[in-house]
Order: structure tokens, then sequence, then C-alpha cells
């Protein structure tokens, strides 16, 4: 396992790097696009730097704010925190703080810039629907997450999308027009097509900076830390039919933060699937199961192939409600 933390970080790193300089040639982009004037250059200058010191110092704030999570102590989250503190020891690490985020879509993700600056958020429906062993597979998924180093890139990616978005609302709000039609002017209208162009480039950017290789990996690393892939792949079904019955509503903000999620949070349709952040949920269970079998000798199938994990049902959630 360290020799893989080794060549994600070595990946992850350059593909930091990568992204800052994409952050800087959009940014430029849009000041060529709304003039290049040299009386604008100075601001469009102070963007760059903000963004990529907000980026690095700030991304995992930014992904925290924008699903509204507050930390949660150890006397709100006994069972949480036990979790978290017995595998970060197992795999010898320090323990991320811990986020809940209110909503009843089940999810959770890893943030932070590295894993001693590093957050871990789970949201109030995740709680509710996985019990002890399903979210210690959860957990150990997204504390993979945090030790691979995937959680800068990611995080950077999500901020920068956030970033540009809100630069063409910027645009869009003061580019011209009158107080009831401010996408009236030329500017205005360069800023509503930026918002509506810029934010899906956005996505797309975090699509090819987190791979579905790099779920595939954390499945697989976060199931040797708690030697029960089996739990993982329960998780996955009932997280997967939790988003399809609750789906988050998508806001600028956690579309930006969709991709860090251990299953995509909202209900993609058709061609939406081609652009998927996360790799098929019935083909990560199958690997899951697979696994199980090696390490176990056991695994049941259904007969349309897909794994039926025995006790899916079994046990009570973790917490009951909110702030348990």
């Amino acid at each position: 396992m360290n020799g893989n933390m080794k060549v994600h970080g070595h990946c992850n790193g350059l593909k930091t790097v990568l992204l800052f300089g994409l952050m800087w040639a959009v940014i430029m982009l849009i000041w060529w696009l709304t003039g290049a004037s040299e009386d604008t250059l100075g601001m469009y200058l102070i963007i760059g730097v903000a963004s990529t010191f907000i980026s690095y110092w700030f991304s995992d704030r930014i992904a925290i704010a924008s699903m509204g999570a507050r930390h949660v102590s150890e006397q709100e989250a006994p069972e949480l925190y036990r979790i978290v503190r017995e595998l970060s020891a197992r795999a010898g690490k320090p323990m991320p703080r811990i986020y809940i985020a209110p909503t009843m879509s089940p999810n959770a993700f890893a943030t932070g810039r590295n894993e001693h600056h590093a957050a871990v958020c789970c949201t109030q429906g995740i709680l509710q629907i996985l019990n002890e062993r399903e979210l210690r597979g959860v957990l150990g998924h997204e504390l993979m997450h945090v030790y691979n180093h995937d959680i800068l890139t990611s995080a950077i990616a999500s901020a920068m999308a956030t970033v540009i978005t809100y630069l063409g609302y910027a645009l869009m709000y003061f580019g011209g027009g009158d107080d009831d039609d401010r996408d009236s002017g030329p500017l205005g209208f360069l800023g509503v097509m930026l918002s509506a162009i810029l934010a899906p480039i956005g996505a797309s950017l975090i699509q090819l900076a987190i791979s579905r290789t790099r779920e595939y990996d954390a499945d697989e690393d976060g199931s040797k830390l708690t030697g029960d892939p089996e739990a993982l792949a329960s998780a996955l079904y009932k997280i997967s039919y939790g988003v399809k019955e609750c789906p988050m509503q998508a806001t600028a903000g956690n579309q930006s933060t969709a991709a860090m999620m251990i299953e995509s949070p909202f209900s993609e349709q058709g061609f939406q699937k081609l652009f998927s952040t996360h790799p098929p949920t019935a083909d990560r269970i199958n690997r899951l199961m697979q696994m199980a079998h090696e390490m176990h000798g056991t695994a049941v199938t259904m007969p349309g192939g897909t794994p039926q994990v025995p006790y899916q049902q079994t046990a009570q959630p973790v917490y009951s409600q909110y702030g348990r």
C-alpha cells in the first residue's frame, strides 16, 4: 500500500501543478474575451493570485461550506470519532477533522491539502441508512483518499470550478444593462455565456483531474484497511439507492464538490452518465465482492449478476437523528 501511496502522490502533484496552470489560463482567457484592457489587467492578476492562494490554503473550507456542513465534537458523534480514530491508527496516519452536512441525500467525501490538514464529511442521510460495519467501509474509502494524497488535487479542482463559475456570475452582474436586466449589455451577455460554458468546463476539469480509477483504488485500499470489502459493497448499494430516492438539489457549490463524493449525488440520466465522475456502482460492487472472495472465500451473487450483500437490512443505523 505504501508503494501505491508514493505513485499516487507523484501523479497528484503533477495534476495539481497542471490545474493551477489551467486556472491561470482560463482567468487570462476571460480577461482577453472582455477586451484585454490594461486597465483591468491588474484586477485579473489579483484574481489569479487570490484564487491560487485560496485554492491551496482554503480549498477544504470551500468544499465544507458548499455543503453547509458543520464540525462536530466527539461528544456529539462518539461512534463516528471511534471508527475514524481506529482506522487512522491502523493506517499509522493522523486523524482528520469530522464534519456532518445537514442533507438527507446519503453521501460522504474527504477534503484538505494534506493528511495533516484534512477533513471527512458525512451527510445526515448516510448516517441514517448505514449500519456501523457499512459506515466503517465508507470511512475507510474516504481515509484512503486522504492517505493516497488524492484530496489536494480534488479540493483544488473543486475550488477552481467554484471560482471560475462565480467569476462568470460577477461578469454577468456588473457587465452592463439596467438594474432589471443585468445581462442586456455586451459584457453582461458575455458573462451569461461564460457562466453557462465555464461551469460545465469546470466540472469536466474535475473529471479529468479525478479519474474513475481513483475511486476503484480507494475502494480497494479502503477495503484492505478495514479488511471488509463486503461492508463497502453493501454501503455502495444502499447509497446508490438512497441517491436515486433523495438526490441533492444541484447548486454552484455542490456541483463543484460532487466529484469528491463517494457516489455521484445527483440523479444522472442518459447523456449525463457519459460524463459521470464516478464509475458504475455495479462495477464497483462486483470488484469488491471479487475481492471479498479472494480475501475470505465468500461471495453471494444474485441471478442477474449483481452481488447481493446478505446483511443489507440488518442492524441499526449509526444515528437515528442528526447530531446524536
